[in-house]
């Protein structure tokens, strides 16, 4: 099954690099990467951007509690691509 599941998804990439490789992809220039870039940028007004972000777990403790709000702690471990 591990075998199969391999050569299902070598013929996969394989069929992709092909199809990409024979459409002749155009160079990125610096006008459209900057068009690109721009729209890749969160929105300013989106809710999340507005929150006082802590990178010190201690200065975010002692914020919370002088504000007697809770603390949202974002934890992980490994590579932040999932590359571990």
């Amino acid at each position: 099954m591990k075998i199969r599941n391999l050569l299902l998804s070598v013929s996969v990439l394989t069929g992709c690099f092909l199809l990409a490789a024979s459409s002749g992809f155009a160079e990125l220039d610096k006008s459209d990467f900057e068009t690109l870039h721009e729209s890749l940028k969160p929105d300013s007004t989106e809710s999340w951007r507005q929150i006082p972000w802590r990178i010190s777990l201690l200065e975010g403790q002692r914020v919370a509690a002088a504000e007697g709000k809770p603390i949202f702690i974002w934890a992980m471990d490994g590579h932040p691509l999932g590359c571990t």
